[in-house]
């Protein structure tokens, strides 16, 4: 029996502002949307170009404070073609929350809290 894994799920407190942070840090894109007919909930799946992986941020009408994420200690991680101008990037966003010179790694910090490791191309 195999499995292939498909995808990861964040719930997000404001949407837009996690579409918007996932776009411009990692270049995810809207591939699909569920929407609850009564309004209590939309589900965006994310995906890069040509990744089979896709994030699913959930949002729920009903929350009404952030997430509490406890110890933050998951996160996911992505690759980077170009880790200097990817650094840079997220420098000048101000989303960098720890860095780890001697492992050559860094984390990004997204809107509600999530750690993404940003590692250098193998």
């Amino acid at each position: 029996m195999n499995f292939k894994m498909v995808h990861e799920n964040f719930n997000v407190y404001d949407l837009q502002k996690s579409l918007d942070f996932y776009g411009q840090a990692l270049g995810l894109r809207e591939v699909r949307r569920k929407e609850a007919a009564d309004g209590s909930y939309i589900i965006v799946y994310l995906a890069g170009p040509q990744q089979g992986f896709e994030l699913e941020l959930t949002w729920m009408r009903d929350m009404e404070r952030p997430y509490n994420l406890g110890d933050c200690e998951f996160h996911l991680a992505f690759e980077a073609e170009d880790y200097e101008a990817a650094h840079k990037l997220h420098q000048e966003m101000g989303c960098i929350c720890f860095e780890n010179p001697q492992m050559g790694i860094y984390f990004i910090s997204d809107p509600d809290g999530y750690w993404l490791e940003i590692i250098p191309k193998h």
